[in-house]
């Protein structure tokens, strides 16, 4: 099958969103309590992806993949580091999101959308980027293929449960950008 990864539009947001609920509950079962993954809503999710893409803010991107045939399987995004006020003083990019239907992982996907984020990321100047993730997920495996190191923890709330959050980071999207491109042989 092949895949197109683009820029996302207004148009992908029902896409995104199916992806985002149906990663969310193959993904963090027995991670994150049930009840939270249940009442997860595509149309929830659509109207907030609606918002982010349609607000078109310079320091931030989204892209998808899609087959041959239309159908988005996978989303990331990404963009100024530290969605925090305060910021974060060593990473200045951040991959906010990378995810991938689970019939669909292992074949290069979220390698080639990382690549889009990590080259828009080196486009806008950014030196240096991260991503949170919660510690139990098995995608940390993922970021730590592609060179990321465990560089912050934290504990969020999700569905009223206390989980552990680890940060993975890159201190040269250069390299890591060079790094993906071999990866895909170019």
């Amino acid at each position: 099958m092949i895949f197109r990864v683009r820029s996302a539009t207004p148009a992908d947001a029902n896409g995104i969103a199916r992806v985002q609920v149906d990663t969310w509950r193959t993904t963090y079962g027995g991670i994150v309590p049930d009840a939270h993954l249940d009442a997860l809503s595509y149309r929830h999710r659509e109207s907030v992806w609606q918002q982010i893409i349609s607000r078109k803010r310079s320091d931030e991107s989204q892209f998808v993949a899609e087959t041959d045939a239309g159908e988005v399987v996978a989303f990331a995004s990404g963009g100024r580091g530290g969605r925090e006020p305060a910021g974060d003083p060593e990473y200045d990019g951040e991959l906010y999101a990378i995810y991938v239907l689970e019939p669909h992982q292992r074949q290069g996907i979220g390698r080639r959308l990382a690549r889009a984020v990590v080259e828009r990321l080196i486009d806008a100047r950014f030196d240096a980027m991260l991503i949170w993730v919660l510690q139990d997920n098995p995608s940390c495996r993922f970021y730590a293929a592609l060179g990321g190191t465990p560089v912050r923890n934290r504990t969020i709330s999700i569905g009223g449960a206390d989980l552990p959050e680890v940060a993975y980071g890159w201190n040269d999207l250069a390299l890591l950008g060079r790094s993906l491109r071999r990866q895909e042989g170019e």
